[in-house]
C-alpha cells in the first residue's frame, strides 16, 4: 500500500478489510518513537488498519515526545501545556487527514496510548469525544490542563474508556491514575481500570485484557 505524506509520521498495518474498517492510532510515550507501540500490532485484529504515530518534538540523542517535560528546582518536573495543546491538535488534524486518505469506519477509532501518550489521547478524547470511540489508555493519566476549556459541555454518551496502570510505577505514580475514575465518573464515561503487578509498562495480562475488552466493546 502506497502511504501518503500526512502531518506525522507513521508506520501502517493494513486491514484485512477492503473499506469501513476499524483503525486504531497508537501514541508513543517520552523519548520513544512510531516503531514501540507498533509490535502490538500483529497481536490485535487483522480487520483493524493499525497507524502507528511519531511525535513531532525530537529529543537528544534519540526518540520523540508529545511535549517537553521540563525540570526545575522550585517547582519540580512539569509538562509544557502549550506544546501539549499544539500536538493534542496536530494528532486531531491527522486523523481527518486519515479519514479523507483511506476508507476507514469513522465511528470506530480507537486511540491506543502509552504513557505521555495515554495522556495525550485521554486530552484528546475528552476534548473531542465524538471523534474517538474508544481511548486504550496504559500508564498515564488525565491532566485538565490539556483539555479544551468547554470540555465538560461534551456528549460523551459514545466514549469507552480502558486505563491501566502498574501498581509498582516509579515513572507516573499509580495514584495519579486512580485519580482518573473520578473525572470519568463525573463525565458519565464508560470505562475500566485495571492495575497490574508492574512498574513502568506493559506485561503480558495487561495487553491480553485491554485486547479482550476492545474486541468486546468494538463491535
Amino acid at each position: 500500500m502506497q502511504q501518503p505524506n500526512l502531518s506525522l509520521t507513521y508506520n501502517l498495518k493494513a486491514s484485512t478489510l477492503e473499506e469501513n474498517y476499524p483503525l486504531i492510532i497508537m501514541l508513543h510515550g517520552y523519548g520513544s518513537d512510531e516503531n514501540d507501540l507498533f509490535g502490538f500490532a500483529n497481536e490485535l485484529p487483522e480487520h483493524y488498519m493499525i497507524i502507528s504515530a511519531k511525535a513531532p518534538y525530537p529529543l537528544q540523542p534519540y526518540g520523540n515526545a508529545w511535549y517537553a517535560i521540563n525540570f526545575d528546582a522550585s517547582k519540580g518536573k512539569f509538562s509544557d501545556i502549550e506544546q501539549a495543546k499544539k500536538s493534542r491538535d496536530l494528532v486531531i488534524k491527522f486523523i481527518e487527514e486519515i479519514k479523507e486518505n483511506f476508507k476507514v469506519d469513522a465511528n470506530r477509532i480507537t486511540l491506543l496510548g502509552f504513557s505521555q501518550g495515554t495522556i495525550l489521547s485521554f486530552a484528546i478524547a475528552l476534548s473531542h469525544p465524538k471523534l474517538i470511540k474508544n481511548v486504550v489508555g496504559l500508564s498515564g493519566y488525565v491532566d485538565q490542563n490539556m483539555l479544551t476549556d468547554d470540555f465538560e459541555t461534551k456528549d460523551f454518551s459514545s466514549l469507552q474508556i480502558y486505563n491501566s496502570h502498574g501498581s509498582v510505577d516509579q515513572v507516573i505514580p499509580v495514584e495519579w491514575a486512580r485519580k482518573n475514575e473520578a473525572v470519568f465518573k463525573k463525565l458519565g464515561i464508560d470505562y475500566a481500570y485495571e492495575e497490574f503487578p508492574v512498574g513502568h509498562g506493559v506485561n503480558p495480562q495487561n495487553f491480553m485484557s485491554f485486547k479482550r475488552w476492545l474486541i468486546q466493546k468494538d463491535n
